[in-house]
């Protein structure tokens, strides 16, 4: 129902308390020690204190901090990006062992000035985890890579726990909100994990508040599914700043509570769904036993084959 940013008052419900801790103070250091960027922080995500408090995970935003889309949701600053920095992925993975992350998240800004849209470095950031932490599960979210199906094998020949990513909304209103990406090409990409690595739990979010109808997010919901789709956030957007897309309307946490049966009673193994869910949110708990046992088998291929790891079979 909000068109004017700054005379809509947010519900009860959507108000954070915040939790300025030792713990998230700590944390917030170490991330400017490493010189990394952070999507918990370059997104304003109202999940931050929540997450780095308790240190189960963190979302890591390698290549840089300036995305080469614009996408009409996001904070994250928008440009000319600078060179890659081969150095990031032992920072992160250093910055993980020091967290002693349970479960870590890898997400990247667009980078559609180069050929692989850096999958070279994600990859290279998995493992340099996986070198550091055996135990800690990674989560990768990617762009679309604008549909590069090579990139694509590049990303999951490092062997991520979970493979992620966002549709964002509903068919319709993608133009609106996103820039570049496409809903086809999006849910080609998750199918296509599947191809690859069948047994590589995948997981896409969507925001709501933006114009979209009930019978519309069911639809996305069966489009995942036809996708081979796991598991699926669903969250409240809001508005960043005053240049981004009004919020049109605040879903009554009830709402969410419904949306999750429905998406459950569809086949997803795990569906996060509420006012403050982020793509991230939780994601410590979605990762099972068959995601463990992969990573057991990974490492032990890994060590045999020392530093360099091809394709390999999960």
């Amino acid at each position: 129902m909000a068109k004017n940013y700054e005379h809509v008052r947010k519900p009860e419900w959507l108000k954070v308390k915040l939790n300025t801790n030792k713990s998230y103070n700590r944390l917030k250091k170490l991330m400017r020690e490493k010189n990394l960027n952070t999507v918990c922080e370059e997104a304003k995500c109202p999940n931050i204190h929540e997450c780095w408090s308790e240190r189960k995970t963190a979302t890591f935003m390698i290549l840089g901090d300036t995305c080469t889309r614009g996408c009409r949701f996001c904070a994250v600053k928008t440009g000319l990006p600078n060179e890659l920095d081969w150095g990031e992925p032992e920072r992160v993975a250093e910055s993980v062992e020091i967290m002693e992350l349970k479960h870590a998240v890898v997400t990247a800004v667009a980078r559609d000035d180069l050929k692989d849209g850096g999958a070279g470095v994600f990859a290279e950031t998995v493992r340099a985890i996986r070198r550091k932490m055996p135990g800690t599960t990674v989560e990768i979210l990617p762009s679309d890579m604008k549909g590069d199906y090579e990139s694509l094998h590049t990303l999951m020949d490092s062997g991520p726990d979970i493979f992620n990513h966002n549709v964002e909304t509903v068919r319709r209103l993608t133009k609106k909100v996103r820039a570049i990406a496409m809903y086809d090409r999006s849910l080609q990409l998750l199918e296509r994990v599947k191809e690859i690595a069948p047994n590589t739990p995948t997981k896409s979010s969507i925001m709501v508040g933006l114009g979209e109808t009930k019978e519309e997010i069911i639809e996305t919901m069966d489009d995942l599914r036809a996708h081979h789709v796991d598991i699926m956030s669903i969250g409240q957007y809001l508005q960043p700043t005053k240049k981004h897309l009004n919020v049109e309307r605040y879903y009554h946490p009830d709402e969410f509570a419904e949306l999750k049966e429905i998406a459950l009673s569809k086949g997803f193994t795990h569906c996060e769904s509420g006012p403050m869910v982020r793509s991230s949110y939780h994601a410590d708990e979605q990762v099972n036993a068959t995601s463990a046992q992969r990573r057991i088998k990974y490492m032990k291929g890994y060590e045999s084959q020392g530093d360099k790891l091809g394709s390999f079979d999960f």
